[in-house]
């Protein structure tokens, strides 16, 4: 008889040991090591149907004809302007978002919205009875052009991938949806689903189908505490698109990022707005973070960002006073509280500023997170609008990165946030000295500073 072949694999990320371990000597972590049995594996794995017939033979680059096929069209503008224009077909994309941020829901509202598309929504985390209810809802509250009742929407409740094949193979759908990739599992290996092995076996196994067949797959993928995609790193390199879904719960707005794309570029981003009826796409996301501009009290002014290749005027809010309970209070909200720590730092060096005693609050309006160090300017005038109590003009805006020697560096793509502004009706924007490029603008005027001091003297006097 022959002997039963397992490894021991951390659950963390995914590394392979013949002896259990304390520790995975990989990634450090404790306890993560799971044995799984590979008895007879490769004789185990069931081969989907092949639809095409493709000879295995090797081609010389030259010869191989240029095909730029057509994409599925998608009447959501925002999931399709991230994934480069719509879904490639035989292309796999994963999605992965905190629980309860939206995935399930943008996935069957696109499935809804786009009666074109024979759609398989496979679910292995809820009944045919859970998905129709969050399906009534979203028909309930209007889903728009093209909402259809869902007659070309199947539901399927199942785990197991040759199950799936079957399924896929006698509806021959257009577009083939998996809630969630961490619920699969296939006979192929003996391990519990959601284990690292049995994700990289299914994800393999979806993958040859999907190149065979020219079916496009779309998995819902769990994330960790930390924020990332469960299962092996190897999960994101096999698949040929992953979008991260971000967003605060406690706000309305979600957005939509790329992490890779390997047909369109990764510098997109999708905006929505949860509503009771489902998820909205904001057309005009600065126009809706702006709210209201008749009456701006002191430290709040508007910076002109980018998120990916979209610029984006997002309202900067402080707050100074004085430290109450000794020990000055420093917060943050959508900023990196280091680098607001560092800007104070240049204020009181470079300015002559004393914040070292005084409570310091920042809050970006709309649950929004930015990293780009181009709102560090936006950042240090409203904190020292609100330590002189003296509002900044509602017509002006700013973006430029400040150095550590008080300087104003340059950033990128000047022009579009020039061009964001002029639409929004502002008359003013700051912009580092030196920047190259700046279209002359009749509808409002750039200013170019060099120093903070410089923003100072002709914003306070």
């Amino acid at each position: 008889m022959a002997k039963v072949r397992s490894q021991f694999v951390c659950q963390n990320c995914g590394a392979a040991y013949s002896q259990w371990l304390g520790q995975c000597s990989a990634c450090k972590e404790w306890n993560t090591l799971v044995e799984e049995v590979r008895d007879r594996v490769e004789e185990r794995r069931g081969t989907p149907a092949i639809t095409k017939n493709r000879n295995p033979q090797a081609i010389a680059l030259a010869d191989i004809a240029t095909q730029d096929g057509p994409r599925i069209p998608l009447s959501d503008r925002e999931l399709a302007r991230v994934l480069g224009g719509g879904i490639v077909p035989g292309s796999i994309v994963l999605i992965g978002g905190e629980p309860g941020i939206g995935k399930s829901t943008l996935l069957l509202q696109t499935a809804l919205r786009n009666p074109h598309l024979k759609t398989l929504y496979v679910s292995g985390e809820e009944s045919e009875h859970q998905v129709k209810m969050r399906a009534e809802r979203l028909q309930a509250g209007g889903l728009g052009n093209g909402a259809a009742d869902g007659s070309s929407c199947f539901v399927l409740t199942e785990t197991n991938t040759q199950n799936i094949f079957k399924q896929i193979q006698a509806l021959q759908p257009t577009l083939v949806v998996i809630d969630s990739v961490q619920t699969l599992h296939t006979a192929a290996l003996d391990a519990s689903p959601g284990s690292v092995g049995q994700v990289r076996e299914c994800t393999s196994e979806l993958m040859r189908f999907a190149k065979t067949t020219d079916i496009p797959f779309v998995l819902i993928g769990h994330i960790t505490k930390d924020g990332f995609i469960a299962g092996p790193k190897v999960l994101e390199h096999m698949v040929d698109c992953v979008l991260q879904f971000e967003g605060d719960r406690d706000h309305a707005y979600r957005l939509l990022r790329p992490l890779k794309n390997r047909f369109g570029s990764t510098n997109e981003l999708g905006i929505y707005e949860m509503q009771g009826s489902g998820l909205v796409e904001v057309e005009d996301p600065s126009q809706v973070l702006l709210g209201r501009r008749d009456d701006r009290p002191s430290g709040v002014v508007v910076a002109a960002t980018m998120e990916g290749m979209r610029p984006l005027l997002i309202e900067v809010q402080a707050l100074v006073s004085s430290a109450v309970y000794g020990t000055p209070q420093r917060s943050s909200t959508g900023f990196d509280l280091r680098r607001m720590n560092m800007l104070l730092a240049v204020m009181e060096k470079r300015c002559g500023f004393r914040l070292g005693q005084k409570d310091v609050f920042l809050n970006l309006a709309g649950g929004f997170r930015v990293e780009e160090p181009a709102i560090d300017l936006a950042v240090v005038c409203a904190v020292l609008s609100s330590n002189a109590d003296i509002a900044v003009p509602m017509d002006t805006c700013f973006c430029g990165e400040v150095g550590l020697t008080g300087e104003i560096r340059p950033v990128t793509r000047t022009e579009q946030r020039i061009a964001e502004a002029a639409k929004l009706g502002f008359g003013r924007i700051f912009v580092p000295k030196g920047t190259k490029g700046i279209p002359r603008q009749d509808t409002i005027e750039v200013v170019q500073v060099g120093r903070v001091d410089e923003v100072l003297g002709q914003l306070f006097g």
